[in-house]
C-alpha cells in the first residue's frame, strides 16, 4: 500500500491538487526533535485542535515512548545526536510498526528526505520552517491512512475467521476473491466499475470499497441512473441554482458535491442518458462541477464508483468506460457459490430478528436442501425476502418448509402443510388453491403469531391497520355467505 502523494513542496507549504474539505480528525501525535524550541514550537501549532501530543529529544527516547503511547503519526527530524531519525525509521520498519511518519528536512536536505520517504516508507516530509496549515493537513492525511491500514489489519482477521466483510458474507472462492479485490483497491483512488447481475449486492460492494478506504468517515453518496427521468439527471448530478429552471426554487448541490471527501456511486450507469455522459467524463477527469445556471466551477474530492447489471456495450461512450473502468470488480450470482448460503441465512436472519423482534434459531436442512436446488434467478435479494417472509411466518426456532412463501422454488418436493392452533384442518400451500383461503390463513397465522395484536400484524403484514380491518371483515362476510343457511 503506498502513501497518498501530495502536490509539490516549496518553503514547507503543501500545495495539494485537490483542497480538501474532509471531516477533521483527531490523533496522537509523538514528536521526535533535538531541537527543544523547533519540538515546543510544533507542539503549539497542535494545541488548539484535537491532538494529543507527546515529545522525544531524539530516536532512542522515542523508541521508548512508542511502549505507552500509541501514536498514529510520528513526526521526526532527521539529524540528531544518539538515535537520528533515519535509524529510528529503520528500526520501526524492522519491527513491523506501520505508524506513518513524517520526515522534518532543513533546507537543502531535500535529497535526504526523499531517501527517507522512498528507502525507509516514511509517509512523506516538510521542509523547515514549517508552515502551520500545511503540517495540519499532512497530519491529518497522515492519521487517515493510519486508520485504513489498522481497518484494513481488522477485516483481514474478521475474514480468516468468519467468512465477513461488513454486509457481504461468503467463504467460497468467488467470494474470497472479491473481498480481496476489495481490499486492495479500497485504499487507493481509481474509479471502479462494479459488474453483476441484479440482486447480487453491488451496491454492498461499493459501501465496502468506501469503509474499508480512507474516506470512510466521509459520505458514502448512491445514485441510480435508472431511477430518473432524463430531465433531472443532470441537476441530480451537479446541482443547480435558484431560478436554474422552472421549479427551481433554491439552490441545490448535486451528488458531486454532497459526495466531497467521501464516496460517490453511480449505479445502473449504462441507463446514463448520452446526452450527459461527456459532462460526466469531464467532472470525473477535471474533478471540478458547475451547477445548472451557475456561472463558476466548483472543486469536488470524491471517490468515483460505477454499478452496471448489463453489458454496457454502446451504452456507455468509449471514453467514459474506460475512465470508470480502471478497475472491475465482477460479482457472481448466487448460484455459483451455493455454499454461501447457510452462512448468508445466518448472517441475515441476526438481521430480521432483530427487525421484527423475533427468536428465530436457524435454518432446517430441508429447507437448506431446497435453496441448493433453486437456481436463485433474483440471487440475494431473493434469498433475503424469503427469509424475511419465513421469520414473519416462524416467529421463533428453525425455519421449516411450511414457513417458506413459496411452495417449491422450481422444484416439486410435494405439498406442504403447517397445522396452527386454532384451525380445524393444516392450511395447505399447493397449485390452484383459492386466493381467499390462502390470505384467509396467512391473516389468522399473523395475528396468532402477534397474540392478537392487530396493530403488530398489520405492520408485519405491510399493510395499514384500517386495511387489514377491512380485509378481516370482508373475509368474514365472504365466510358467512358461503355458509349453508346463512
Amino acid at each position: 500500500m503506498t502513501a497518498p502523494q501530495p502536490g509539490p513542496v516549496r518553503g514547507g507549504l503543501v500545495k495539494w491538487k485537490v483542497m480538501s474539505r474532509l471531516p477533521k480528525v483527531s490523533g496522537r501525535i509523538l514528536i521526535v526533535d533535538d531541537d527543544e524550541r523547533q519540538r515546543n514550537a510544533l507542539a503549539a501549532m497542535l494545541s488548539d485542535g484535537d491532538f494529543d501530543t507527546q515529545l522525544a529529544a531524539d530516536g532512542q527516547e522515542a523508541l521508548e515512548r512508542l511502549t505507552t503511547f500509541n501514536a498514529d503519526v510520528i513526526v521526526s527530524d532527521l539529524v540528531m545526536p544518539r538515535m537520528d531519525g533515519f535509524e529510528l525509521l529503520r528500526r520501526l520498519k524492522e519491527q513491523g510498526d506501520l505508524t506513518p511518519a513524517i520526515a522534518l528536512t532543513g533546507f537543502g536536505s531535500m535529497e535526504k528526505a526523499l531517501s527517507a520517504v522512498h528507502d525507509l516508507k516514511a509517509f512523506w516530509f516538510l521542509e523547515k520552517p514549517v508552515e502551520p496549515r500545511a503540517f495540519k493537513t499532512l497530519l491529518e492525511r497522515a492519521i487517515r491512512y493510519k486508520r485504513s491500514l489498522q481497518k484494513t489489519d481488522e477485516l483481514k482477521r474478521d475474514l480468516s475467521l468468519r467468512g465477513v466483510l461488513g454486509d457481504l458474507v461468503g467463504t467460497s472462492p468467488a467470494m474470497q476473491q472479491i473481498f480481496s479485490l476489495i481490499r486492495q483497491v479500497a485504499p487507493t483512488s481509481v474509479p471502479v466499475l462494479i459488474c453483476g447481475e441484479s440482486g447480487t449486492g453491488k451496491e454492498l460492494v461499493a459501501r465496502e470499497i468506501h469503509n474499508c478506504s480512507p474516506r470512510s468517515d466521509g459520505p458514502f453518496v448512491a445514485i441510480n441512473a435508472a431511477a430518473l427521468p432524463e430531465t433531472l439527471v443532470e441537476s441530480e448530478l451537479f446541482g443547480h441554482e435558484k431560478g436554474a429552471f422552472t421549479g427551481a426554487m433554491e439552490r441545490s448541490a448535486g451528488c458531486f458535491e454532497q459526495a466531497h471527501g467521501g464516496t460517490l456511486l453511480l449505479d445502473e450507469i449504462g441507463e446514463m442518458p448520452p446526452s450527459i455522459q461527456p459532462k460526466l467524463l469531464r467532472v470525473i477527469e477535471d474533478l471540478r462541477v458547475r451547477r445548472l445556471g451557475g456561472k463558476h466551477e466548483i472543486a469536488v474530492d470524491a471517490r468515483i464508483l460505477a454499478a452496471t447489471s448489463q453489458e454496457l456495450g454502446t451504452h456507455l461512450r468509449e471514453e467514459l468506460y474506460y475512465r470508470l473502468s480502471v478497475f472491475q470488480i465482477i460479482v457472481p450470482p448466487l448460484r455459483e457459490h451455493k455454499e454461501d448460503i447457510p452462512l448468508i441465512a445466518d448472517v441475515m436472519l441476526q438481521n430480521l430478528n432483530k427487525k421484527y423482534s423475533a427468536r428465530v434459531t436457524g435454518v432446517d436442512a430441508e429447507v437448506l436442501d431446497l435453496f441448493h436446488r433453486y437456481d436463485w434467478p433474483g440471487n440475494v435479494r431473493e434469498l433475503r425476502n424469503i427469509l424475511e417472509r419465513a421469520t414473519i411466518m416462524a416467529g421463533e426456532g428453525l425455519i421449516r418448509v411450511p414457513d417458506l412463501p413459496s411452495p417449491a422454488f422450481g422444484v416439486s418436493p410435494g405439498p406442504y402443510a403447517r397445522q396452527s392452533p386454532g384451525h380445524e384442518g393444516p392450511v395447505l400451500l399447493r397449485p390452484g388453491q383459492p386466493l381467499m383461503k390462502l390470505e384467509e390463513a396467512y391473516i389468522k397465522l399473523t395475528l396468532e403469531h402477534v397474540g392478537g395484536n392487530r396493530k403488530r400484524a398489520a405492520e408485519m403484514l405491510g399493510i395499514s391497520l384500517r386495511t387489514l380491518q377491512n380485509r378481516i371483515a370482508t373475509l368474514r362476510n365472504e365466510e358467512k355467505m358461503a355458509t349453508p343457511g346463512s
